[in-house]
């Protein structure tokens, strides 16, 4: 029976900062929260050295990272994937599709289940997130538009009757063609559907969300604005999501995609509760590359880095993003000037809830999984821990 006590941590409750607390953790389950120790502990102690105590981040945008990405297809891919987000803080992810051929896509699928139980150092995987290839050719973005179409049952039914169990999300373009049956299939599926790479106006918006699109993904990225239509103005994807509280949205808080005006506005709009910060990253996360590939290595697309964010080559577009968990707490708490508590709910309980694993992951509580990160005042990752085992020390 393991059993470990971390002592001299500022511990992120979901209700406040526990300064000088104390966490204990028995066989990788949150035992203990205190302010004051005992006598007669037995096991292991851990001496947080006054850093920040945190749930462990939740990613459930993320493409690749440390050179790798998901659609490489390959097993190792995926774990050292994991493992190369874990050292940031992040604890658990949604490997995260792009838009493809359907044999790549059937082949993710395939690989994804080889992992599953796989036992590694690296961010736990809560299931796939498909993103598309149900688009708005017009809000591609880096989505190869070779491979962009409309909703057809006789494609997706074959993948919900066979992956079903292997999916946690899917993101389309709900003013589609069949993209509402989609959205309603897909939902009935017990998988949560989102709203991207968009050109729905606000009728459109409210009809997706009768039909299951509850998250908007990457929001303002492949998303349209307040357009025109006979002189008249119609409020986009953008301006729906920010008004509609039923609709939670998804940032890139790198800075970059988002920079802090956008940040700002955003949080002075929408709930805390219902903002949850994305990655996006592609596979030069984590790594010094300056030139990469978005997608596959056989079939993606060629991209650059700089300015801290991937783009096409002709720079028409941002490609994904470089950003790791940590840099988007710094980002939110130092330019977007947002509560450290609140910033680390939007990368846990926040994602947590709306995938469905809150139960177990996602708050400091008793009786939930010790998935932990501990940093310091610059959100520098010292430590996570995954059911209470550290995978990563600086």
């Amino acid at each position: 029976m393991s059993k470990i006590k971390i002592v001299n941590a500022k511990i992120i409750t979901p209700d406040r900062i526990m300064d000088n607390g104390i966490l204990l953790v028995q066989d990788g389950v949150i035992s203990g929260i205190r302010e004051e120790d005992e006598e007669g502990w037995n096991g292991e102690v851990l001496d947080a050295e006054g850093a920040y105590v945190s749930p462990g981040f939740i990613d459930i945008h993320v493409h690749g990272g440390g050179g790798a990405d998901f659609m490489d297809n390959d097993v190792d891919a995926f774990l050292h994937i994991a493992e190369t987000h874990a050292r940031f803080g992040t604890t658990g992810m949604l490997p995260t599709t792009l838009t493809s051929d359907q044999a790549s896509l059937l082949e993710t699928f395939r690989v994804y289940e080889k992992t599953i139980g796989i036992h590694h150092d690296g961010a736990r995987f809560y299931g796939l997130h498909l993103e598309g290839p149900y688009f708005a050719m017009n809000q591609r973005g880096a989505q190869d538009p070779r491979f962009i179409r409309n909703p057809d049952p006789a494609e997706y039914e074959p993948i919900l009757k066979q992956y079903k169990h292997l999916i946690a999300r899917w993101s389309a373009a709900p003013e589609l063609p069949g993209a509402l049956d989609f959205g309603r299939r897909v939902q009935e599926e017990g998988i949560l559907v989102a709203l991207a790479h968009t050109d729905a106006v606000y009728e459109d918006i409210l009809q997706g969300l009768d039909c299951g699109y509850r998250l908007a993904t990457h929001l303002y990225s492949g998303m349209s604005g307040m357009t025109r239509k006979n002189a008249h103005r119609y409020a986009g994807a953008i301006e729906s999501c920010l008004l509609l509280d039923e609709i939670d949205v998804e940032i890139i808080a790198d800075g970059v995609h988002l920079p802090e005006p956008f940040l700002k506005l955003i949080c002075k709009i929408k709930h805390k509760d219902k903002i949850i910060l994305i990655t996006d990253a592609m596979r030069a996360a984590g790594t010094a590359d300056t030139v990469s590939v978005l997608g596959g290595k056989t079939h993606g697309l060629d991209v650059i880095v700089e300015g801290g964010v991937a783009k096409l080559p002709d720079r028409t577009s941002f490609a994904g993003s470089v950003a790791t968990a940590d840099r988007l707490i710094r980002v939110m708490v130092y330019e977007a000037g947002v509560a450290l508590t609140d910033a680390v709910q939007m990368m846990t309980s926040n994602p947590a809830r709306i995938i469905g694993v809150d139960h177990h992951v996602g708050s400091i509580e008793l009786g939930k999984d010790a998935d932990l990160v501990i940093f310091d005042d610059n959100i520098h990752i010292k430590k996570t821990m995954i059911k209470g085992r550290v995978v990563y020390e600086s």
